[in-house]
């Protein structure tokens, strides 16, 4: 693993007026490494990633993002510099085929008889090109001419990671990928990490199943009431003590403040 992290987020705190949805934390996600974030609903995790990924402006701390301070302005301006985000909508277009969502606002043209003033979409090379990416994935879909809302969850999830990676994603941030699939599909989201990782792109993983995070994960952040409460690496946890910390009753921060004054 490199010893330089592709993320370092210091002292990173947002509100929303008076309410304190993330509150002092800090995080690393270092290159081909995956990091599940923890928490309750209303633990403040889903902002955090907000924040990184250019939903949110943040309040207060830094982002650190391949060695610059980034405050985003938008989820495209995070994309153009390779963070990419799946949320559990997917963000996929359902009319559109595997290649045209691969390919969603970044479409190729070709030169038309007509010059410049008429635009033509050069499907064979978008075609061409996402097969080659869900290839490289070890993802066979039957037809990438079927519109994306033919296909089973997982696939839809698949089709989003190969768009990730065609565009060269240099950090992936993944909101509940395996919610609402079945077992088998739940694997093959998680073989896909694992690809994802061989491939030195690191993992942010928000995930409430934490056999999912066990079975792929490599450190785990749990967040509580907007702070950052444990890190640990997955070898020296366990499902129950992860579950004491996610509501409140184990707190690292709180067990360190008391030291500070014992």
């Amino acid at each position: 693993m490199d010893n330089q992290p592709i993320l370092s987020i210091r002292n990173l705190t947002k509100k929303f007026g008076g309410l304190t949805a993330v509150n002092n934390v800090d995080l690393d996600v270092y290159p081909g490494e995956v990091v599940a974030l923890l928490g309750d609903n209303g633990a403040g995790k889903s902002t955090l990633i907000k924040c990184v990924s250019g939903v949110h402006s943040y309040s207060s701390g830094s982002i650190i993002f391949q060695g610059e301070r980034v405050n985003f302005s938008d989820p495209i301006e995070a994309r153009d510099r390779g963070i990419e985000t799946i949320y559990q909508d997917l963000a996929l277009a359902n009319n559109l085929d595997v290649a045209g969502n691969i390919f969603l606002g970044r479409e190729k043209e070709k030169p038309t008889i007509f010059g410049p003033l008429v635009r033509s979409l050069d499907d064979k090379f978008m075609v061409e090109k996402s097969a080659e990416a869900l290839e490289s994935l070890h993802v066979q879909i039957p037809s990438l001419r079927a519109p994306i809302e033919t296909l089973s969850g997982g696939q839809r999830q698949a089709v989003a990671i190969a768009r990730a990676v065609y565009w060269d994603a240099k950090l992936m941030i993944m909101d509940e990928p395996t919610n609402n699939l079945g077992v088998p599909e739940q694997k093959k989201v998680l073989e896909l990490i694992d690809r994802l990782r061989e491939r030195g792109v690191p993992v942010v993983l928000i995930s409430h199943n934490l056999p999912d995070v066990f079975a792929v994960a490599d450190r785990l952040v749990v967040m509580h009431r907007g702070r950052k409460v444990t890190e640990k690496q997955i070898k020296d946890t366990n499902s129950e003590e992860v579950v004491q910390y996610m509501v409140g009753a184990l707190d690292d921060t709180r067990e360190a403040a008391h030291a500070g004054y014992a």
